[in-house]
């Protein structure tokens, strides 16, 4: 993750990565406020505002909010000062007391973590009482740290060998005159995904307090004082968090790292690239870690937009499905049914004799959950060429109130850092701790410092978080506002409300009406209305121009399916069936031509997450066998059939994407869709009677989120964490 040549610790590095400039900082004690910060020159004779402390670090002025700390305020003049137990997205802890500092006029060293700035406070980080407060601690961290390093998984990215190594004494003056070893504990077991060395831990309790304050599982704990202090689970169970791998980032030891990672790679034998996550809607951005063309790991990327520094457990993972039931050569179908191996040129061939016999009224195309926006633009443009405009996403959505054509009524427009600025939240018909995981770090984050009120319509769940559950029949949709309830006060006078609607909701046979109600409730409050999707692939497809789910009685000759494994039997029924994709599931049980595709860290390729930011994934390997990057089949494919489409190459092909949608090439941009007001005009004729069933959700527990995908279906670890979590140990005992 972070390069063994300019190892500081890791939440500087990661500050140092952050888009925030000297002027933005965040402030309050547990680092989720921001406030305006100047620094000033040393020369510079600038008067302090009113509301601004004047503080010298290391004779560096610098003028801050009050409340700010002593270590905050450093590093807006630029000095660094050590931690392990601080950390700028975790409350306050003091635990460490690395970051000890000499403050003219105190006596003792102070805990820059814990101690807020006075006005014309001097600090001094780098003096001799500073140096050798740091020394001591890190000697007392020493004499009971195992000398574990050789074999230590977080050796060359470990905050405890950096900072020993700059600002530790040069030998050891412990002596084990009682001859009984230094202190051990013993491992605890916590599930598939975190390995525990519990001897190594330090006790900086950012585990805890990430477990608590962040995922919302008090599950992580300490037990006992002293030298029998132990941080574990109290009663043997598993971390029932789906945020649960983020513990190992902020580990600054070895105590917690990888379980499926444990002994496979050293951090500087990685080629690192940049990316983003695929299998959820919400576009996480990561750091794909390969070595000899197999990925060994997947991290975090700091996106404040998006991800923060956080990553869900599928994302980081499940690259082990990257290597299982993978498609690595074209196959085609004989005289006897049997599926056999071919070469491009025969399996192409054979696809375009059968598509020329065709007319375009009898081609389908259908793009999957994992299908990017170049391959679904090409797929487009090829059946096009047949004057075929049977192209549909495998994810049904309403057609009511303009359905796909507006782009309002798809995204979550409110978008996923807007949600922190929400006054209340109704959620209808949607699990975001299981379908956008990090997009409820954000609810959850606004509730426990905001005080955002959260109404849920239909099943109720555990989100981590207090919410007034509004009932779960799609009647109490339009009641939602109408009640006497402090929730729907607070919909009827809040300035910022937010409704999310899940997409689920919009495949039952009334999501016309329950989409209808829920746009009428929110032109009634003012809310924002968001649709939150679940699928990597859909709002780029959308974006292109395809329908959104398959119609019922669909017949087709041809059927062309681009990662699609959730299609109607009665649509290939009949039909001469090209399966494209990189892992053999269910889609291409039925073809009769299989081309294998690349997968999302094996190509160059645009998605559009769920509030409709354009991103882009990063070839990191290349495909294995033969299997090629998707649009670049379908332009092969084109070529045999004497109608090349016309790119050749990616920047060709981005070109055509801006002709289609310009915002699907504006990467990292987020363009409001604000058609809301002719979306409600369109939804005055629609038949708004719904039905009587409960709005109910697909993933209700922690062991519905682990498989979801043919990635994820592939992948070990996810099938030992779908094991695990199935007989959870309860939470209350």
């Amino acid at each position: 993750f972070f390069s063994p040549a300019n190892k500081m610790a890791m939440s500087i590095i990661r500050q140092c990565a952050s888009p925030r400039t000297l002027a933005v900082a965040r402030m309050s004690l547990c680092g989720t406020q921001t406030r305006t910060v100047r620094t000033l020159s040393s020369d510079a004779a600038v008067d302090a505002k009113p509301d601004l402390v004047s503080v010298t670090v290391d004779g560096i002025p610098v003028q801050v909010p009050p409340g700010t700390t002593i270590i905050q305020a450093a590093e807006e003049a630029g000095v660094t000062i050590p931690r392990f137990c601080y950390h700028d997205r975790l409350s306050i802890a003091g635990n460490c007391r690395m970051c000890l500092v000499e403050v003219e006029g105190i006596g003792k060293p102070q805990a820059s973590c814990a101690v807020p700035v006075m006005p014309n406070m001097k600090v001094l980080t780098n003096s001799e009482k500073s140096k050798t407060a740091r020394e001591g601690v890190l000697e007392f961290m020493l004499v009971n740290h195992p000398l574990d390093c050789p074999i230590c998984d977080q050796g060359g990215e470990c905050d405890l060998q950096d900072q020993a190594m700059v600002y530790g004494n040069d030998r050891s003056r412990f002596t084990d005159t009682l001859h009984a070893g230094k202190r051990a504990v013993e491992d605890k077991n916590i599930g598939p995904l975190v390995k525990t060395i519990m001897t190594r831990c330090i006790h900086c309790t950012r585990c805890v307090r990430f477990g608590s304050e962040v995922a919302g599982v008090d599950d992580l704990g300490t037990t006992g004082r002293g030298n029998d202090l132990q941080i574990g689970t109290y009663i043997e169970k598993m971390f029932n968090s789906e945020l649960s791998g983020n513990i190992i980032d902020l580990c600054p030891v070895g105590a917690l790292t990888s379980k499926p990672g444990a002994f496979q790679a050293r951090s500087w034998e990685l080629r690192k690239t940049e990316s983003i996550d695929v299998l959820d809607a919400v576009g996480s951005n990561v750091v794909v870690g390969t070595r000899g063309g197999e990925v060994m790991r997947i991290i975090p990327r700091v996106n404040e937009d998006v991800n923060e520094e956080w990553l869900t457990d599928k994302a980081r993972f499940s690259y082990d499905g990257l290597k299982h039931q993978r498609l690595t050569t074209p196959y085609v179908k004989d005289n006897n049914g049997k599926l056999v191996a071919v070469s491009w040129e025969d399996a192409l061939d054979f696809i375009a004799s059968n598509m020329v016999k065709k007319q375009g009224k009898d081609m389908v195309g259908i793009v999957g959950s994992l299908a990017d926006a170049e391959a679904s633009a090409a797929l487009k443009d090829l059946l096009h060429s047949f004057d075929s405009e049977a192209l549909y996403t495998e994810t049904p959505f309403t057609q009511a109130g303009g359905g796909t054509g507006i782009r309002s009524n798809y995204l979550l427009n409110s978008s996923i850092n807007g949600v922190e600025e929400a006054d209340a939240v109704l959620l209808i018909g949607t699990n975001p701790r299981f379908e956008a995981p990090l997009l409820n770090t954000r609810i959850r984050k606004s509730f426990v410092h905001n005080d955002l009120e959260v109404g849920v319509i239909g099943t109720p769940v555990d989100l981590t978080y207090q919410y007034h559950h509004l009932g779960d029949s799609p009647s109490s949709i339009a009641k939602a506002a109408s009640g006497s309830g402090e929730f729907a006060k607070l919909l009827k006078t809040g300035k910022n409300n937010v409704i999310i609607l899940g997409s689920d909701m919009l495949a039952r046979s009334d999501g016309d009406a329950i989409f209808a109600a829920a746009r009428k409730l929110a032109s009634e409050t003012g809310a924002k209305l968001s649709v939150l999707q679940q699928s990597a692939g859909q709002v780029g497809a959308l974006d292109i121009g395809y329908k959104a789910g398959i119609p019922e009685g669909t017949k087709a000759g041809f059927v062309y399916l681009l990662g699609a494994d959730n299609v109607p039997a009665s649509v290939t029924k009949d039909a001469f069936v090209v399966y494209q994709g990189h892992h053999g599931d269910a889609g291409a049980h039925s073809a009769d031509v299989i081309l294998p595709g690349a997968a999302y860290t094996e190509k160059d390729a645009t998605y559009v997450n769920t509030e409709g930011r354009a991103q882009t994934t990063s070839r990191a390997v290349t495909p294995p066998g033969l299997a090629r990057e998707d649009w670049k089949i379908i332009r092969a494919l084109s070529e045999v059939l004497g109608s090349p489409l016309p790119y050749d190459n990616m920047s060709q092909m981005r070109d055509r994407l801006t002709q289609l949608a310009p915002s699907l090439t504006r990467y990292g941009a987020l363009e409001s869709a604000n058609f809301t007001a002719v979306a409600d005009k369109l939804l005055a004729s629609v038949d708004k009677k719904v039905s009587s069933a409960p709005l109910d959700v697909s993933k209700k527990a922690l062991k519905d989120y682990y498989v979801t995908d043919v990635i994820t279906r592939s992948s070990p670890t996810m099938a030992q964490c779908v094991k695990a979590a199935a007989n959870p140990i309860p939470d209350k005992v």
